[in-house]
Protein backbone atom coordinates (compact mmCIF):
# COMPACT_ATOMS: atom_id res chain seq x y z
CA UNK A 1 0.00 0.00 0.00
CA UNK A 2 1.82 3.22 -1.35
CA UNK A 3 2.32 6.13 1.27
CA UNK A 4 1.15 9.79 1.12
CA UNK A 5 2.86 12.63 1.68
CA UNK A 6 1.86 14.31 5.39
CA UNK A 7 0.03 17.27 4.14
CA UNK A 8 -2.20 15.65 1.76
CA UNK A 9 -3.18 12.35 4.36
CA UNK A 10 -4.21 14.50 6.51
CA UNK A 11 -6.20 16.87 4.55
CA UNK A 12 -7.86 13.58 3.45
CA UNK A 13 -8.81 12.51 6.74
CA UNK A 14 -10.16 15.65 7.75
CA UNK A 15 -12.61 15.50 4.66
CA UNK A 16 -13.40 12.08 5.57
CA UNK A 17 -13.92 13.30 9.39
CA UNK A 18 -16.15 16.09 8.63
CA UNK A 19 -18.50 14.25 6.19
CA UNK A 20 -18.87 10.71 8.40
CA UNK A 21 -19.73 13.71 11.15
CA UNK A 22 -22.56 14.93 8.68
CA UNK A 23 -23.34 11.57 7.95
CA UNK A 24 -23.89 10.20 11.79
CA UNK A 25 -25.82 13.44 12.44
CA UNK A 26 -28.34 12.09 9.34
CA UNK A 27 -28.56 8.85 11.38
CA UNK A 28 -29.63 10.23 14.54
CA UNK A 29 -32.54 12.02 12.62
CA UNK A 30 -33.08 8.59 10.71
CA UNK A 31 -35.65 5.47 10.79
CA UNK A 32 -33.72 2.61 12.52
CA UNK A 33 -34.38 0.75 9.35
CA UNK A 34 -32.49 3.41 7.98
CA UNK A 35 -29.69 3.30 10.64
CA UNK A 36 -29.14 -0.27 10.09
CA UNK A 37 -28.71 -0.64 6.13
CA UNK A 38 -26.93 2.70 6.35
CA UNK A 39 -24.71 1.52 8.85
CA UNK A 40 -24.11 -2.03 7.19
CA UNK A 41 -23.77 -0.84 3.51
CA UNK A 42 -21.37 2.05 4.69
CA UNK A 43 -19.16 -0.22 6.32
CA UNK A 44 -18.33 -2.88 3.98
CA UNK A 45 -18.61 -0.41 1.19
CA UNK A 46 -15.53 1.59 3.27
CA UNK A 47 -13.94 -1.24 4.58
CA UNK A 48 -13.49 -2.67 1.17
CA UNK A 49 -12.04 0.63 0.07
CA UNK A 50 -9.44 0.89 2.37
CA UNK A 51 -8.14 -2.64 2.21
CA UNK A 52 -8.17 -3.07 -1.48
CA UNK A 53 -7.05 -0.18 -2.66
CA UNK A 54 -4.36 2.07 -2.18
CA UNK A 55 -4.32 4.18 0.64
CA UNK A 56 -5.21 7.66 -1.37
CA UNK A 57 -8.15 6.15 -3.34
CA UNK A 58 -9.50 4.16 -0.68
CA UNK A 59 -9.70 7.82 1.50
CA UNK A 60 -11.06 9.60 -1.48
CA UNK A 61 -13.70 6.91 -2.29
CA UNK A 62 -14.73 6.11 1.20
CA UNK A 63 -15.12 10.31 1.38
CA UNK A 64 -17.36 9.75 -1.60
CA UNK A 65 -19.45 7.20 0.10
CA UNK A 66 -20.04 9.36 3.02
CA UNK A 67 -20.63 12.29 0.68
CA UNK A 68 -23.10 10.20 -1.21
CA UNK A 69 -24.76 8.75 2.06
CA UNK A 70 -25.22 12.46 3.25
CA UNK A 71 -27.06 13.60 0.27
CA UNK A 72 -29.69 10.43 0.76
CA UNK A 73 -29.92 10.59 4.38
CA UNK A 74 -30.88 14.45 3.67
CA UNK A 75 -33.87 12.55 1.58
CA UNK A 76 -34.85 10.76 5.13
CA UNK A 77 -35.42 14.34 7.17
CA UNK A 78 -38.84 14.44 8.35
CA UNK A 79 -41.58 16.91 6.87
CA UNK A 80 -43.31 19.14 9.16
CA UNK A 81 -46.58 17.54 10.79
CA UNK A 82 -49.16 20.78 10.43
CA UNK A 83 -52.21 18.74 11.14
CA UNK A 84 -51.78 17.13 8.25
CA UNK A 85 -54.77 14.66 7.58
CA UNK A 86 -54.82 10.65 7.77
CA UNK A 87 -56.73 8.12 7.56
CA UNK A 88 -55.91 4.73 9.41
CA UNK A 89 -58.44 1.39 8.51
CA UNK A 90 -59.91 -0.34 10.68
CA UNK A 91 -58.78 -4.46 12.80
CA UNK A 92 -61.01 -7.19 12.43
CA UNK A 93 -60.05 -8.53 15.58
CA UNK A 94 -62.92 -7.21 17.29
CA UNK A 95 -61.14 -6.43 20.81
CA UNK A 96 -60.43 -3.30 21.84
CA UNK A 97 -56.51 -2.20 23.45
CA UNK A 98 -57.49 -1.04 26.70
CA UNK A 99 -54.59 -2.55 28.24
CA UNK A 100 -52.11 -0.33 26.64
CA UNK A 101 -50.04 2.68 28.82
CA UNK A 102 -50.01 6.37 27.50
CA UNK A 103 -47.15 7.41 24.42
CA UNK A 104 -43.52 8.25 26.26
CA UNK A 105 -41.17 10.27 25.01
CA UNK A 106 -37.77 8.58 25.07
CA UNK A 107 -34.24 10.11 25.09
CA UNK A 108 -32.77 13.40 24.38
CA UNK A 109 -33.93 13.30 20.63
CA UNK A 110 -37.27 13.52 21.76
CA UNK A 111 -39.05 11.22 19.51
CA UNK A 112 -41.61 8.85 20.88
CA UNK A 113 -40.96 5.86 21.55
CA UNK A 114 -43.92 3.42 22.55
CA UNK A 115 -43.96 0.10 24.58
CA UNK A 116 -47.42 -1.68 23.83
CA UNK A 117 -48.06 -4.61 25.58
CA UNK A 118 -51.35 -4.68 23.42
CA UNK A 119 -53.62 -7.25 25.31
CA UNK A 120 -51.30 -7.39 27.82
CA UNK A 121 -53.57 -10.28 30.51
CA UNK A 122 -55.17 -12.17 27.57
CA UNK A 123 -54.72 -15.86 27.00
CA UNK A 124 -51.54 -16.50 24.46
CA UNK A 125 -54.49 -17.99 21.78
CA UNK A 126 -55.68 -14.40 21.52
CA UNK A 127 -52.53 -13.24 20.68
CA UNK A 128 -50.47 -12.09 17.21
CA UNK A 129 -49.60 -9.30 15.34
CA UNK A 130 -51.52 -6.62 12.98
CA UNK A 131 -53.89 -5.18 14.18
CA UNK A 132 -56.26 -1.76 13.25
CA UNK A 133 -57.86 1.03 14.41
CA UNK A 134 -59.82 -1.36 17.42
CA UNK A 135 -56.72 -2.57 18.30
CA UNK A 136 -53.27 -3.73 17.73
CA UNK A 137 -51.57 -2.05 15.52
CA UNK A 138 -54.08 0.81 14.15
CA UNK A 139 -55.09 1.53 17.91
CA UNK A 140 -51.62 2.89 19.02
CA UNK A 141 -51.12 4.07 15.56
CA UNK A 142 -54.14 6.82 15.93
CA UNK A 143 -53.21 8.03 19.43
CA UNK A 144 -49.50 8.08 18.41
CA UNK A 145 -50.35 10.28 15.28
CA UNK A 146 -52.53 12.16 17.19
CA UNK A 147 -49.70 12.78 19.61
CA UNK A 148 -47.55 14.19 16.95
CA UNK A 149 -49.94 16.51 15.52
CA UNK A 150 -51.96 14.68 12.60
CA UNK A 151 -55.55 14.89 12.31
CA UNK A 152 -56.33 11.35 12.22
CA UNK A 153 -59.19 9.62 10.88
CA UNK A 154 -59.64 6.18 12.92
CA UNK A 155 -61.53 3.66 10.61
CA UNK A 156 -63.38 1.25 12.99
CA UNK A 157 -65.80 -1.64 13.19
CA UNK A 158 -68.21 -0.52 15.99
CA UNK A 159 -67.89 3.18 16.15
CA UNK A 160 -69.62 2.37 20.01
CA UNK A 161 -67.41 0.02 20.80
CA UNK A 162 -64.82 0.31 23.48
CA UNK A 163 -61.56 0.65 21.31
CA UNK A 164 -63.24 3.54 19.98
CA UNK A 165 -64.68 5.41 22.89
CA UNK A 166 -60.95 4.97 24.17
CA UNK A 167 -59.49 6.76 21.25
CA UNK A 168 -62.43 9.92 21.91
CA UNK A 169 -61.34 9.37 25.54
CA UNK A 170 -57.44 9.92 25.38
CA UNK A 171 -57.00 11.46 22.22
CA UNK A 172 -57.20 15.37 20.82
CA UNK A 173 -60.26 16.71 19.54
CA UNK A 174 -58.81 16.37 15.97
CA UNK A 175 -59.12 12.82 15.90
CA UNK A 176 -62.50 11.56 14.62
CA UNK A 177 -64.03 8.08 14.70
CA UNK A 178 -65.43 6.78 11.62
CA UNK A 179 -67.55 3.74 11.29
CA UNK A 180 -66.05 1.96 8.30
CA UNK A 181 -65.87 -1.89 7.38
CA UNK A 182 -63.77 -2.55 4.35
CA UNK A 183 -65.72 -4.83 3.14
CA UNK A 184 -68.98 -2.62 3.46
CA UNK A 185 -68.55 -0.20 -0.13
CA UNK A 186 -70.91 1.58 1.69
CA UNK A 187 -69.53 2.39 4.79
CA UNK A 188 -66.13 3.15 2.47
CA UNK A 189 -68.80 5.81 0.64
CA UNK A 190 -69.86 7.36 4.17
CA UNK A 191 -66.09 7.45 5.31
CA UNK A 192 -65.23 9.39 1.65
CA UNK A 193 -68.27 11.78 2.59
CA UNK A 194 -67.15 12.21 6.01
CA UNK A 195 -63.46 13.07 4.81
CA UNK A 196 -64.12 15.65 2.56
CA UNK A 197 -66.48 17.36 4.35
CA UNK A 198 -63.68 18.14 7.19
CA UNK A 199 -60.58 18.12 5.39
CA UNK A 200 -61.89 20.65 2.91
CA UNK A 201 -59.49 22.36 0.84
CA UNK A 202 -56.18 20.86 3.20
CA UNK A 203 -56.81 17.64 1.26
CA UNK A 204 -55.88 14.20 2.40
CA UNK A 205 -52.26 13.45 3.24
CA UNK A 206 -51.64 9.90 3.73
CA UNK A 207 -54.23 6.42 3.59
CA UNK A 208 -52.89 3.68 6.09
CA UNK A 209 -54.29 0.77 4.40
CA UNK A 210 -53.98 -1.50 8.09
CA UNK A 211 -57.22 -3.70 8.39
CA UNK A 212 -55.80 -7.17 9.10
CA UNK A 213 -57.22 -10.67 9.27
CA UNK A 214 -55.28 -13.68 9.73
CA UNK A 215 -57.87 -16.83 10.21
CA UNK A 216 -57.27 -19.65 11.98
CA UNK A 217 -53.17 -21.16 10.86
CA UNK A 218 -53.78 -24.45 9.43
CA UNK A 219 -52.79 -27.04 6.95
CA UNK A 220 -53.42 -25.45 3.42
CA UNK A 221 -55.61 -28.48 2.41
CA UNK A 222 -57.70 -27.95 5.85
CA UNK A 223 -58.75 -24.37 6.04
CA UNK A 224 -61.93 -23.84 4.44
CA UNK A 225 -62.55 -21.96 1.23
CA UNK A 226 -65.08 -19.54 3.25
CA UNK A 227 -61.75 -18.61 5.00
CA UNK A 228 -59.64 -18.16 2.23
CA UNK A 229 -62.27 -15.73 1.01
CA UNK A 230 -62.87 -13.79 4.05
CA UNK A 231 -58.85 -13.70 4.27
CA UNK A 232 -59.17 -11.86 0.39
CA UNK A 233 -62.07 -9.49 1.19
CA UNK A 234 -60.35 -8.04 4.24
CA UNK A 235 -56.08 -8.01 3.22
CA UNK A 236 -57.13 -7.32 -0.20
CA UNK A 237 -59.80 -6.22 -1.92
CA UNK A 238 -60.60 -4.19 1.18
CA UNK A 239 -57.20 -2.33 1.03
CA UNK A 240 -57.84 -2.26 -2.57
CA UNK A 241 -61.41 -0.31 -2.42
CA UNK A 242 -60.44 2.21 0.04
CA UNK A 243 -57.12 3.15 -2.35
CA UNK A 244 -59.63 3.61 -5.43
CA UNK A 245 -61.86 5.68 -3.18
CA UNK A 246 -59.35 7.96 -1.57
CA UNK A 247 -56.90 7.82 -4.42
CA UNK A 248 -58.43 11.42 -5.50
CA UNK A 249 -57.61 13.34 -2.16
CA UNK A 250 -54.15 11.95 -2.02
CA UNK A 251 -53.34 12.97 -6.02
CA UNK A 252 -54.69 16.86 -4.86
CA UNK A 253 -52.15 16.54 -2.06
CA UNK A 254 -49.58 14.41 -3.63
CA UNK A 255 -49.53 12.26 -0.40
CA UNK A 256 -48.82 8.79 0.66
CA UNK A 257 -50.52 5.79 0.43
CA UNK A 258 -48.82 3.18 2.92
CA UNK A 259 -50.21 -0.42 3.18
CA UNK A 260 -49.62 -2.86 6.16
CA UNK A 261 -48.71 -6.19 5.08
CA UNK A 262 -46.46 -8.90 6.37
CA UNK A 263 -43.83 -11.17 5.84
CA UNK A 264 -46.05 -13.72 5.14
CA UNK A 265 -46.81 -11.68 2.15
CA UNK A 266 -43.50 -12.69 0.52
CA UNK A 267 -42.11 -15.56 2.53
CA UNK A 268 -44.43 -18.63 2.14
CA UNK A 269 -44.71 -19.76 5.94
CA UNK A 270 -46.42 -22.61 6.46
CA UNK A 271 -49.81 -22.88 8.35
CA UNK A 272 -51.05 -19.30 6.64
CA UNK A 273 -51.59 -20.21 3.47
CA UNK A 274 -54.59 -18.15 2.93
CA UNK A 275 -53.27 -15.39 5.49
CA UNK A 276 -49.87 -15.36 3.33
CA UNK A 277 -51.69 -15.34 0.09
CA UNK A 278 -54.23 -12.29 0.74
CA UNK A 279 -50.69 -10.61 1.66
CA UNK A 280 -48.97 -11.39 -1.34
CA UNK A 281 -51.51 -9.86 -3.08
CA UNK A 282 -51.60 -6.64 -1.27
CA UNK A 283 -47.83 -6.54 -1.76
CA UNK A 284 -47.92 -6.82 -5.50
CA UNK A 285 -50.96 -4.01 -5.43
CA UNK A 286 -48.18 -2.12 -3.54
CA UNK A 287 -45.54 -2.09 -5.90
CA UNK A 288 -47.62 -1.87 -9.29
CA UNK A 289 -49.21 1.40 -7.48
CA UNK A 290 -46.23 2.63 -6.26
CA UNK A 291 -45.01 2.51 -10.27
CA UNK A 292 -48.64 4.07 -11.56
CA UNK A 293 -48.55 6.93 -9.07
CA UNK A 294 -45.44 7.95 -9.12
CA UNK A 295 -46.98 10.33 -12.10
CA UNK A 296 -48.98 12.13 -9.94
CA UNK A 297 -46.10 12.45 -6.98
CA UNK A 298 -47.62 10.18 -4.46
CA UNK A 299 -45.08 8.65 -2.88
CA UNK A 300 -46.33 4.09 -1.61
CA UNK A 301 -44.79 1.91 0.71
CA UNK A 302 -44.85 -1.52 1.99
CA UNK A 303 -44.72 -2.01 5.84
CA UNK A 304 -43.95 -6.16 6.22
CA UNK A 305 -43.76 -6.64 9.82
CA UNK A 306 -41.94 -9.42 11.81
CA UNK A 307 -43.74 -10.94 14.76
CA UNK A 308 -45.81 -8.62 17.16
CA UNK A 309 -48.03 -9.80 19.99
CA UNK A 310 -51.46 -7.93 18.89
CA UNK A 311 -54.97 -9.44 18.40
CA UNK A 312 -55.47 -10.47 14.56
CA UNK A 313 -56.85 -13.54 15.63
CA UNK A 314 -59.12 -12.32 18.09
CA UNK A 315 -60.84 -14.00 20.98
CA UNK A 316 -61.17 -17.61 22.28
CA UNK A 317 -64.53 -17.85 20.94
CA UNK A 318 -63.79 -16.75 17.85
CA UNK A 319 -61.01 -19.44 17.55
CA UNK A 320 -62.96 -22.17 18.59
CA UNK A 321 -65.58 -21.27 15.81
CA UNK A 322 -62.77 -21.71 13.52
CA UNK A 323 -62.03 -24.84 14.33
CA UNK A 324 -65.65 -25.56 14.13
CA UNK A 325 -65.61 -24.47 11.09
CA UNK A 326 -62.51 -26.08 9.80
CA UNK A 327 -64.09 -29.10 11.25
CA UNK A 328 -67.64 -29.43 9.44
CA UNK A 329 -65.69 -28.33 6.36
CA UNK A 330 -63.96 -30.87 6.16
CA UNK A 331 -64.73 -34.06 4.35
CA UNK A 332 -64.50 -37.77 6.28
CA UNK A 333 -62.11 -39.23 4.11
CA UNK A 334 -59.58 -35.36 4.61
CA UNK A 335 -61.00 -35.94 8.40
CA UNK A 336 -59.82 -40.05 8.56
CA UNK A 337 -55.99 -39.20 6.99
CA UNK A 338 -55.27 -36.22 9.10
CA UNK A 339 -56.80 -37.18 12.39
CA UNK A 340 -58.87 -35.40 14.52
CA UNK A 341 -55.37 -35.11 16.94
CA UNK A 342 -53.34 -33.31 14.59
CA UNK A 343 -56.39 -30.78 13.37
CA UNK A 344 -56.87 -29.27 17.10
CA UNK A 345 -53.36 -29.04 17.36
CA UNK A 346 -53.35 -26.61 14.86
CA UNK A 347 -53.87 -23.82 17.22
CA UNK A 348 -50.44 -24.66 18.87
CA UNK A 349 -48.88 -22.89 16.02
CA UNK A 350 -50.29 -19.09 17.32
CA UNK A 351 -48.47 -20.48 21.12
CA UNK A 352 -45.30 -20.88 18.78
CA UNK A 353 -45.66 -17.16 17.13
CA UNK A 354 -46.12 -15.94 20.20
CA UNK A 355 -43.24 -16.95 21.28
CA UNK A 356 -41.21 -15.48 18.48
CA UNK A 357 -43.06 -12.37 18.59
CA UNK A 358 -42.29 -8.87 20.39
CA UNK A 359 -44.28 -6.60 23.00
CA UNK A 360 -42.92 -3.87 21.68
CA UNK A 361 -44.26 -2.29 18.16
CA UNK A 362 -42.93 1.19 18.21
CA UNK A 363 -40.75 -0.15 15.13
CA UNK A 364 -43.74 -0.55 13.37
CA UNK A 365 -45.17 2.77 14.66
CA UNK A 366 -41.99 4.86 13.54
CA UNK A 367 -41.32 3.21 10.25
CA UNK A 368 -45.17 4.44 9.40
CA UNK A 369 -44.93 7.35 11.00
CA UNK A 370 -41.22 8.18 8.54
CA UNK A 371 -43.84 6.33 5.29
CA UNK A 372 -46.10 9.50 6.02
CA UNK A 373 -43.30 12.06 6.97
CA UNK A 374 -39.86 11.65 5.51
CA UNK A 375 -39.32 13.29 1.97
CA UNK A 376 -38.05 10.04 -0.10
CA UNK A 377 -39.75 7.19 2.28
CA UNK A 378 -38.61 4.14 1.28
CA UNK A 379 -40.55 1.64 -0.56
CA UNK A 380 -40.20 -1.33 1.86
CA UNK A 381 -40.17 -1.17 5.59
CA UNK A 382 -39.37 -4.32 7.42
CA UNK A 383 -40.23 -3.65 11.11
CA UNK A 384 -39.39 -6.57 13.41
CA UNK A 385 -36.29 -8.54 14.83
CA UNK A 386 -35.17 -10.87 12.24
CA UNK A 387 -37.71 -9.43 9.76
CA UNK A 388 -34.88 -8.55 6.92
CA UNK A 389 -32.54 -11.45 7.92
CA UNK A 390 -35.31 -13.84 6.89
CA UNK A 391 -35.73 -11.72 3.83
CA UNK A 392 -32.57 -12.18 2.94
CA UNK A 393 -32.56 -16.07 3.58
CA UNK A 394 -35.72 -16.69 1.45
CA UNK A 395 -34.85 -14.24 -1.29
CA UNK A 396 -30.73 -15.66 -1.95
CA UNK A 397 -30.97 -19.41 -0.37
CA UNK A 398 -31.45 -22.33 -2.21
CA UNK A 399 -34.89 -23.65 -2.08
CA UNK A 400 -34.08 -26.98 -0.77
CA UNK A 401 -32.18 -25.21 2.27
CA UNK A 402 -35.34 -22.46 3.02
CA UNK A 403 -37.92 -25.15 3.07
CA UNK A 404 -35.41 -27.74 5.88
CA UNK A 405 -34.94 -24.41 8.28
CA UNK A 406 -38.64 -23.26 7.52
CA UNK A 407 -40.25 -26.49 8.67
CA UNK A 408 -37.73 -26.74 11.65
CA UNK A 409 -38.85 -23.14 12.70
CA UNK A 410 -42.35 -23.46 12.42
CA UNK A 411 -43.38 -27.22 12.20
CA UNK A 412 -41.33 -28.45 15.27
CA UNK A 413 -44.60 -28.51 17.52
CA UNK A 414 -46.70 -30.01 15.63
CA UNK A 415 -47.02 -34.15 15.01
CA UNK A 416 -47.74 -35.99 11.91
CA UNK A 417 -50.99 -36.46 10.21
CA UNK A 418 -52.78 -39.87 11.95
CA UNK A 419 -52.12 -41.74 8.26
CA UNK A 420 -48.54 -40.86 8.01
CA UNK A 421 -47.80 -41.77 11.79
CA UNK A 422 -48.85 -45.28 11.32
CA UNK A 423 -45.75 -47.13 10.13
CA UNK A 424 -47.89 -49.89 7.69
CA UNK A 425 -49.53 -46.55 6.68
CA UNK A 426 -46.80 -44.63 5.79
CA UNK A 427 -44.91 -47.72 3.66
CA UNK A 428 -47.94 -47.70 1.63
CA UNK A 429 -47.66 -44.21 0.98
CA UNK A 430 -43.68 -44.41 0.41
Amino acid sequence: MSTLPSETAWLCLAVMAALGGLVLCQLKMSSGQVRRKVVCLGGLWGGACLLSLSLFWGLVLFSLSCFLLYIYLSGQELLPVDQKAVLITESFAGMSSSHSPPLQPAGSEGKYRVWMEVNRGFPSSQRNRVGGSDSGFGHALSKYLDQLGFTVFAGVLDENGPGAEQLRRTCSKHLCVLQMDVTNPQQIKDAYSTVVQKVQNRGLWAVINNAGILSLPADGELIPMSHYKQCMAVNFFGAVEVTKAFLPLLRKSKGRLVNVSSMAGEIPFLKLAAYGSSKAALTMFSAIMRQELAKWEVKVSIIQPGGFKTNITGTREMLEKLEKDMLDYLTPDVQEEYGQDYILAQRRFLTSLHVHSSSDISPVLLDIQHAISAKSPSTLYTPGPGTYLWLCFFNFSPTSIFDYFNKKFFNSDVSMPRTLSMPNQKNEVM
